[in-house]
């Protein structure tokens, strides 16, 4: 897999833990709830036409007053895996923060806005950008990520645990 290719897969999995930051919750309490354990799974579609499935589960520590959040997330489809961990911040609607996926030595930057039950952000790391739209309702959440590069599109859906 290129390098490109890991860093969106990294990212893709990234994406799934911020599905909640986007909860219809004022902007000052984009993490409320979010704490505790997640799963779900969802799909790869590369450019050329193939599709793969992912598995995800994740782990979330959010402050006391819902600002900052700490992730830990393994993703897992039938030809590779990756971990990934952040530090995110929500400051009056303005979600950013720094991401790294160890195994592969990626690490790179998440920032956007959140607004009602909707989260938009890019993505940036020295290889790729990706464009992720997050949406929650209740305990489900679902997150799609765009890029031009190899991987063209990722779609997951996690519950809370």
């Amino acid at each position: 897999m290129k390098t490109s290719q890991k860093a969106l897969v990294a990212v893709a999995g990234l994406a799934a833990c911020y599905i909640a930051a986007a909860t219809p919750a004022s902007a000052q309490s984009a993490f409320a709830g979010m704490h505790g354990a997640w799963s779900g799974s969802g799909t790869i579609a590369l450019s050329d036409g193939s599709k793969e499935r992912l598995r995800c589960r994740a782990s979330y520590r959010v402050s006391a007053g819902d600002s900052m959040l700490q992730q830990s997330l393994r993703c897992a489809s039938d030809s590779y895996k990756f971990e990934l961990s952040s530090d995110v911040v929500n400051e009056g609607g303005r979600v950013s923060g720094s991401w790294s996926e160890t195994s592969r030595g990626i690490n790179g930057s998440l920032q956007g806005r959140a607004s009602g039950g909707r989260i938009n952000v890019v993505a940036d790391s020295p290889v790729f950008t990706a464009n992720i739209t997050l949406t929650t309702t209740g305990n489900k959440q679902s997150v799609s990520i765009t890029s031009q590069g190899d991987i063209r599109q990722v779609s997951i859906a996690m519950v809370k645990s």
